[in-house]
């Protein structure tokens, strides 16, 4: 299987529609690839939080319409990173007058979507996305004609009871789309490769280039065997990260080595 991660830079000077018509551009380019993956809300930057309500967009939005014709147009399977979406009000208006979500979209190579992930762990405590945003409630998984996906987003990726579910859901390769500071980049590295090594999965984490309101991003996305070895790391700029990975591998590490067999907790409810 070919995968291709689009370390995407976002920088004050380019709109978000000149960003957007940009990345599908790239999204066309990689046609020889089967999997494509966006990072997180790269089309305005994952803290630039003063943007989020006047960037945000319905689910099948401009964002949405741009990635579904890119897919198309490639013949990919598209992770098209998260948008940030606004919904409709609980009083059943149009879309625009409800909460805002951290939403990720995957498209099938026809552009019909597959999947929409609401982010679960919104990151920022007490300020930013953790009160600008709803939280997600359901674990998402995709069969790929090679894989089965499960998704994730950045912080999710602090939280392995979150991977644990996915797993039970039959994940084998595990996708993370993040928009992760520099100055946390030894994280980033270290629980991708723990998120591997825990669920005997790939883990695919693309994250962003540049600046999000003044905030340095990490880059280095990053692809992971199921015997946590580091397949593919990109530097600290925008580039696309390619690489090939044999799906049979998860199979194959659960079988000579079936750790995850032995789980006790979490396995069965408390008995009363």
């Amino acid at each position: 299987m070919r995968a291709s991660l689009m370390q995407i830079a976002v920088n004050e000077g380019e709109s978000v529609e000149s960003r957007r018509r940009r990345v599908a551009s790239l999204v066309r380019d990689q046609a020889d690839a089967d999997l494509v993956v966006l990072p997180e809300l790269w089309t305005t930057g994952a803290f630039a939080y003063e943007e989020f309500g006047s960037e945000a967009e319905p689910l099948e939005g401009p964002t949405y319409e741009a990635m579904a014709k890119a897919a198309s147009d490639a013949g990919v399977w598209l992770h098209a990173g998260s948008i940030p979406e606004r919904t409709a009000s609980d009083s059943g208006s149009a879309a625009g007058d409800g909460p805002l979500y951290n939403t990720s979209l995957l498209f099938s190579p026809s552009g019909d979507l597959a999947a929409a992930y609401r982010k679960i762990h919104r990151f920022g405590f007490d300020k930013g996305e953790a009160v600008l945003m709803g939280a997600g409630r359901d674990l998402v998984t995709v069969r790929l004609p090679e894989t089965t996906l499960g998704l994730a987003t950045c912080y999710d990726l602090r939280f392995p009871e979150l991977f644990r579910g996915l797993v039970d859901a039959g994940a084998e390769t595990l996708v993370v789309p993040a928009g992760w500071p520099e100055r946390r980049r030894a994280h980033w590295t270290l629980l991708a490769q723990a998120r591997a090594v825990e669920n005997q999965a790939f883990v695919l984490a693309c994250g962003t280039a540049g600046t999000h309101a003044g905030v340095p991003q990490a880059g280095h996305s990053i692809v992971v065997d199921p015997w946590g070895e580091v397949l593919a790391e990109a530097g600290g700029d925008e580039e696309v990260l390619t690489v090939e990975f044999d799906p049979g591998k998860v199979t194959t590490t659960r079988e000579q080595f079936p750790a995850l067999k032995d789980r006790v907790l979490g396995l069965q409810p408390p008995s009363r």
